[in-house]
């Protein structure tokens, strides 16, 4: 039987979290759902797409996948371009998803940069389902968004709107997130090792290759330094 008390103390402590996520997603919710709209989709489309796909980027590339010629398989190789970072999410967030029951199916379905920033790092309260806090997390960011598309959709065709520069708003939130996080932690080396091989990659790959690289070094690198990061943590908290 589900608990109110342990609900409601874990969506007090997961919504200020999330609070960052609503003003970005809908900002580009709303620009996706627009950009729906002009390209011939009603608000059904922005609804549903945002709901069931609910994978930013890829939805705005669906878009022209939809207008074009039917290849199923070019958009499966697409996505998977386009999403293969979601690999690396999935595969350092084993542990954190563990125990969760039945919400597992949807944490995985709803997981998305922003929910992984948030549910990787974060320092849940003891008295706080672990558990029922990633849900809300996720269900939030997820509903934002939903929001912004469907608002966006709606009022498409009734609004004429500037949207250049509008991605920029995402970047600035991965910088505020990417600041909270270097405040909350005592030692630097995983952000100064992520922003390394990023910049690295970056320069050895190109911008439009370089994330898959980045990851798998990155990840690569924390695993064999796992045992001695573990140890430097501990010290740090005695």
């Amino acid at each position: 039987m589900i608990n109110k008390k342990e609900l409601q103390s874990a969506f007090r402590a997961a919504f200020p979290s999330t609070i960052p996520i609503l003003t970005g997603f809908l900002f580009l919710g709303i620009a996706y759902g627009i950009f729906m709209n002009v390209s011939g989709f009603s608000v059904g489309y922005s609804f549903l797409m945002s709901l069931l796909i609910f994978a930013g980027s890829m939805e705005f590339v669906a878009v022209n996948l939809l207008l074009g010629t039917f290849n199923p398989l070019g958009a499966l190789i697409l996505t998977l371009m386009v999403n293969a970072r979601h690999l690396f999410y999935g595969i350092s967030m084993l542990e954190k998803y563990r125990g969760t029951g039945i919400k597992k199916l949807y944490l995985i379905f709803g997981l998305c940069d922003e929910s992984f920033s948030i549910n990787y790092t974060a320092n849940i309260p003891r008295e706080v389902n672990k558990g029922w806090y990633m849900f809300f997390v996720t269900v939030l960011n997820h509903s934002y968004w939903v929001l912004g598309a469907t608002i966006g959709g709606f009022f498409g065709s009734f609004v004429q709107l500037n949207m250049e520069g509008l991605e920029f708003v995402m970047t600035a939130l991965f910088v505020v997130i990417f600041i909270e996080q270097w405040k909350k932690e005592s030692t630097h080396f995983s952000a100064l090792l992520g922003v390394g091989v990023s910049l690295l990659c970056l320069f050895l790959f190109n911008s439009s290759n370089f994330i898959v690289p980045s990851m798998i070094i990155i990840l690569l690198v924390l695993t064999l330094l796992r045992m001695q990061l573990m140890k430097v943590g501990e010290r740090t908290c005695q």
